[in-house]
């Protein structure tokens, strides 16, 4: 089966909302064998004819404002439809300090888009029969045993806990369905001990664990959705299952074969310079802020556990390389990372009828409509309901700094944005992610 027929399989299952029997889908939508030999052959046109020249310029004008604004220092964009650059660009400064310009080598940190990266790193693993989606996950870390579930507050302000019913299964732990807490946001006791037990400054695996173990799931496994650590606890036991250090599976089984020659969990001294500087509104500044004044920021010195959830930096090409193996069904240059099908069930919606998610990967308004959650990725299973103008089943997520990403395989393309900001300013409506989709939707003509 060629790459091409692999896109057109999973595109079409996609739409006829077969992806959770992917395997059974795939041998009914695609052609192989003799039956190959009968369909007469067509002419390949380019890609870029689907975009429209001037959807494409107002693409380009509206990522540019991001930066004229004053809204970022820095943007860089790339949008990919089969395995044909459509369009790319490099706006304002890696440095505003120091007047340096976002080039084609910049290194940005992606924080929570390591998510869909250490995904694949686990289904990698499952595919090997190293763990099953409904194995609890107390069979590889059998410290979380003994968790207790949030139920409500007493009077003295103390929490009320109750035993879990079951341990979370691992598809739960991959769809943030298992009930943890992350310490992002939330006033709750376990999101609050979280913050308290500086649990996402662990110096290692180890002490990661033993503070997550202590704290209380928010719900019963399963029984709802919020954005956790878990993707954390993925890397850890990717780490005990490979017999390998986190990052030396990532490097070896990811990044080698797909080219992403800067993806790393710290930036090397020699490459410093060309790390984006990163930024925040500040309402007294009256503008953005450097939040890394001291530039110690993702030195190896100052990295502690190599963070599933959040960890990563890379540039642009990087994420597109790790974008396009995804988009071609798991391959990439004729290497294959993971199969079709695996990357059809990552990329299809596990929650429970009646979950909604939120996302700063995907949403303007940090409401779930028209979408829901696979295994460490977004899902859109609505697109109206959404109002992303995205293909039904396109995938996504985002990171901490504003970088973000989709993948829509009903329309073949993907988009990487890429800029360093952690929150703008609150009196302006402008969203890059947004926008960046509005542009790429007007622009495709077919």
């Amino acid at each position: 089966m060629t790459t091409g027929e692999i896109r057109s399989g999973l595109r079409t299952c996609l739409l006829s909302g077969l992806c959770a029997s992917a395997m059974l889908a795939l041998a009914a939508c695609t052609t192989t064998g003799s039956d190959a030999a009968q369909v007469p052959a067509t002419t390949q046109t380019s890609q870029v004819e689907r975009f429209s020249p001037e959807g494409l310029a107002e693409l380009d004008a509206m990522m540019k404002k991001a930066v004229d604004t004053g809204e970022v220092h820095g943007l860089a964009y790339l949008l990919v439809a089969d395995d044909e650059e459509i369009q790319r660009n490099y706006f304002g400064y890696r440095s505003a300090e120091n007047e340096l310009p976002i080039t084609e080598d910049t290194i940005y940190r992606v924080y929570s888009m390591t998510k869909p990266i250490t995904g694949i790193a686990m289904m990698m693993l499952w595919e090997e029969g190293k763990w099953k989606l409904d194995d609890p996950i107390t069979k590889y870390i059998p410290e979380l045993s003994d968790l207790k579930v949030l139920d409500g507050v007493n009077e003295d302000g103390t929490p009320r806990l109750v035993d879990m019913e079951r341990p979370p299964t691992m598809r739960e732990l991959m769809s943030h369905t298992a009930g943890f807490a992350y310490g992002l946001g939330g006033t709750d006791p376990a999101n609050q001990a979280f913050r308290d037990e500086q649990v996402l400054r662990s110096p290692d695996f180890d002490t990661l664990i033993d503070r997550v173990s202590g704290i209380p799931l928010l719900f019963q496994p399963g029984e709802d959705w919020f954005y956790s650590v878990s993707v954390d606890l993925q890397g850890y036991i990717v780490e005990k299952l490979s017999g390998q250090k986190f990052g030396e599976f990532l490097d070896e089984r990811i990044f080698t074969p797909l080219d992403m020659d800067d993806a790393a969990f710290y930036v090397s001294a020699d490459d410093y310079d060309r790390f984006s500087s990163v930024y925040t509104y500040s309402k007294d500044a009256g503008g953005l802020i450097n939040v890394d004044e001291e530039g110690r920021g993702f030195r190896k010195e100052t990295v502690a556990f190599e963070s599933g959830g959040g960890g990563l930096v890379m540039t642009l090409d990087d994420y597109a390389h790790f974008c396009q193996m995804l988009l071609n069904g798991g391959s990439y240059n004729g290497k294959k990372l993971v199969e079709p099908e695996t990357v059809a069930l990552m990329a299809t919606d596990v929650l429970p009828e009646g979950v909604e998610i939120w996302s700063a990967g995907n949403t303007d308004s940090r409401n779930g409509s028209g979408q829901g959650f696979g295994l460490d990725f977004g899902i859109v299973t609505d697109p109206v309901a959404a109002g992303t103008g995205q293909g039904a089943g396109s995938y996504y997520w985002g990171g901490a700094a504003g970088t973000w990403f989709w993948i829509d395989p009903v329309n073949d393309l993907y988009f990487v944005g890429m800029i360093q900001r952690m929150s703008g300013n609150p009196e302006s409506d402008y969203d890059p992610r947004a926008v960046s989709r509005t542009g790429v939707y007007n622009a495709l003509q077919d």
